[in-house]
């Protein structure tokens, strides 16, 4: 590590390294809580978790608030001590875990936190209790060396990131003047390579449908009614096939009716570098998807997409069941560019599906709620300038500028109603299995995302 001169880091790096065994049986703690926020079932232990982060913060000299939702509860916590000359920044992670199925493809318990090669074995090891935890332990660190904080820090962690931030929403007006910040970073993003340090930015908007296609009154005899009937099963999957061309553009008319060019000045400061062998290696896929037209990465960043996430019917339990099925179904998202509106997307593809109905069916769509708008970010900001040069002092290699096809999408919203510049960082690489079985992450990252955000706190305070 290159490190600058008059700066805390040399501090922080002794004090981690003398810290580690009680800092990383906290974020085994930490990851031990199932704070999966979308099942019914583990609504006590979401509220456990956020008692136990609020706990941490309090022992920190936080003052930290409760704001309850229609779903689970938001963690406020500030530290305003910097004063009114110094800026505030405004930190969002979240508490909040995906589901851990299909349980039987962990090799060890999801929420049994295990080290292996220095790396740690969870649900959320990564997304988002790791980035959480590091931005916590800087603070918790830099109050212990300095006694004090270089600039007034506000957190807002919540629980419901993984099911579309709706408590977060529906509260954000409330708390506009908590919320009043001069930066906001969301560290909930990643980099594509372990050696190479970047800040993100960009990611794009979602929106996601449900659909379900009814053929009969029940399930049907494939004998008897084979070669009668049409199966829903074809008529969905040739429905969804109907979306796409053979150039990989999505066929939806007005689908594409809002999306803009990006600049040359944005392009030529984004590093599009992609390696299809390493690429294949770490996902077992060829990277052959999308608008033929374009890019590896100007396909996952710059442009939206179109993808069937889920579709059942039928019998698909062990042996056969030779039946027609009355119902199949089918779940999408669209992942959207500057300029979409999510809801208008979501009903352009609601529409079309519903005026393509094979002929003797019914169908429903439903546009779910909970999407979100791309968000791009301007690289001369203050904030982005700041934790990209926090990047380098920590690597001691120049910065790159990326983007994130992926979708966080309260992020617009926090946006406007702090008023802040937006930065968005994180240390999460695509070999971390993020929502898949065997989420990790690695130990050398948590000391990393600790020293990024120490530099960044003395670096925004100048």
């Amino acid at each position: 590590m290159n490190t600058p001169k008059k700066t805390i880091l040399p501090k922080i790096k002794e004090l981690t390294e003398r810290t580690k065994e009680q800092w990383l049986k906290d974020y085994c703690t930490f990851l031990s809580y199932p704070s999966v926020s979308s099942e019914p079932e583990f609504k006590q232990q979401v509220l456990d978790c956020a008692d136990w982060v609020s706990g941490y913060l309090k022992k920190m000299g936080f003052a930290v608030e409760f704001w309850p939702t229609t779903g689970h509860p938001v963690i406020f916590a500030s530290y305003m001590k910097a004063g009114p000359d110094k800026p505030t920044l405004l930190i969002y992670n979240h508490y909040d875990v995906q589901p851990t199925d299909p349980l039987e493809a962990w090799q060890t318990p999801p929420f049994q936190p295990t080290q292996k090669n220095g790396e740690i074995y969870a649900r959320g090891a990564n997304d988002n209790k790791g980035q959480c935890f590091y931005v916590m332990q800087a603070l918790k660190q830099y109050l212990q060396i300095a006694g004090s904080l270089p600039l007034n820090i506000k957190l807002c962690i919540e629980g419901e990131e993984e099911m579309g931030s709706a408590g977060l929403s529906e509260i954000l007006k409330k708390k506009q003047d908590a919320l009043k910040a001069d930066y906001l970073a969301i560290v909930d993003l990643g980099l594509r390579d372990p050696n190479a340090p970047a800040v993100t930015l960009g990611i794009r908007g979602l929106t996601t449908l449900e659909v379900e296609l009814r053929g009969s009154g029940v399930d049907l005899h494939s004998g008897t009614h084979g070669g009668i009937v049409t199966n829903p099963i074809h008529a969905l999957v040739s429905l969804l096939a109907s979306v796409r061309d053979e150039k990989g553009r999505i066929t939806i008319p007005g689908f594409y009716d809002d999306v803009v060019e990006m600049p040359i000045e944005e392009r030529t400061s984004l590093s599009f570098t992609f390696d299809p062998t390493g690429y294949t290696k770490i996902t077992g896929a060829l990277a052959t998807g999308g608008e033929k037209e374009f890019s590896a990465w100007e396909r996952a960043w710059i442009r939206p997409t179109l993808e069937v996430n889920g579709i059942s019917g039928g019998y698909t339990g062990v042996g056969f069941k030779t039946v027609i099925p009355a119902i199949a179904k089918a779940k999408i998202s669209c992942r959207l560019v500057p300029n979409q509106d999510p809801q208008k997307i979501g009903e352009l593809v609601a529409n079309h599906l519903r005026q393509n109905v094979p002929t003797g069916m019914t169908i429903s769509v439903q546009v779910r709620p909970g999407g979100g708008k791309a968000v791009r970010t301007n690289p001369n900001a203050n904030v982005v300038k700041a934790f990209a040069r926090a990047f380098e002092d920590v690597y001691g290699v120049p910065c790159e500028f990326i983007m994130e096809g992926g979708s966080i999408p309260i992020v617009t919203e926090l946006a406007a109603v702090s008023q802040a510049e937006v930065v968005l960082v994180g240390l999460g690489l695509t070999t971390d299995l993020v929502h898949a079985p065997n989420e990790h992450f690695g130990l050398d990252r948590i000391e990393k995302g600790i020293l990024i955000m120490s530099r960044a706190f003395e670096l925004l305070s100048e």
